[in-house]
């Protein structure tokens, strides 16, 4: 007798179904934090790191690379595992991815969002997109956290598949920016535009992203988020501004200038964040 061949699980195989290659890693994350499921999920970009340690007590921490799907990374400033973190003195659970994949690694759209598929897929119901970006507002210094209302896909791709068609309306919770506020009344909000990278962006570029309503640049977010929505999580994006967009500073651009600014700002952010998770 002879039996089908198992389904393939590589992203970039395209006989794949990529969210049954986040429903292996999600049960994998299962087995190993001994949890059925999580309610909440961290992406965190460049600079953020840090505040991982100030969201709660963790339970479990797995190397990405042991988990169907992932890659290790390839950023300076992002940490290759996923956290299974307790919130506060709840039962609740967070599930902290410490890197992400870009879109520039040449990966494809599917390795690019397979971390917030696989959130859904562990029962999360909202997820928390973070990333270090450059600030086309001059107001907003280095270390300046601001709220995403919006965002400007300018990658020319899409992780959607096929006839499937999905309201961005309110993309960016509402909601979550609100409760936010609680935490932090002062926080800005802002319009996100991703680029494609990995080079930082020309000064004509940042001045078209703003005449575009565009008040952040950088090279993640927008297509996580388009993913996440499709898989029905409630969205709240947060960049931390780490350089002023080129032609705005007047300095050069630099990553390690990125990594330092988030080492700054990690006590004020991870405060805020595990407070906001809290309320989530």
């Amino acid at each position: 007798m002879t039996h089908p061949a198992p389904e393939p699980l590589d992203l970039d195989d395209p006989r794949t179904d990529p969210k049954a290659v986040a429903a292996s890693a999600a049960e994998r994350i299962a087995e190993v934090t001994g949890a059925p499921s999580h309610d909440v999920a961290l992406v965190l970009g460049s600079g953020w790191a840090p505040a991982a340690d100030l969201l709660g007590e963790t339970l479990a921490t797995i190397p990405s690379t042991d988990l169907p799907g992932f890659p290790p990374p390839a950023v300076s400033g992002h940490v290759g595992t996923v956290r299974s973190v307790r919130i506060g003195e709840t039962e609740r659970r967070a599930l902290v991815f410490g890197s992400r994949t870009h879109f520039y690694e040449g990966r494809g759209v599917r390795a690019v969002v397979h971390g917030v598929r696989t959130a859904a897929a562990a029962g999360c119901r909202v997820v928390v997109l973070t990333n270090g970006c450059g600030g086309v507002v001059p107001e907003w210094r280095p270390g300046t956290p601001v709220l995403i209302s919006d965002h400007l896909n300018l990658t020319g791709a899409s992780p959607l598949e096929g006839a499937t068609f999905v309201d961005l309306t309110d993309l960016y919770s509402s909601r979550l920016r609100a409760l936010a506020r609680q935490v932090e009344p002062d926080l800005a909000e802002g319009v996100y535009v991703q680029f494609r990278g990995p080079q930082y962006e020309t000064p004509a570029e940042v001045r078209m992203a703003g005449i575009l309503g565009g008040h952040l640049v950088g090279m993640s977010t927008a297509l996580e988020a388009i993913a996440a929505r499709e898989a029905g999580l409630e969205i709240l994006g947060i960049s931390l501004v780490t350089n002023h967009g080129a032609g705005i500073g007047g300095v050069p651009l630099d990553h390690q200038e990125v990594l330092e600014a988030g080492r700054a700002a990690a006590g004020r952010v991870g405060s805020m964040l595990a407070g906001l998770i809290q309320r989530l």
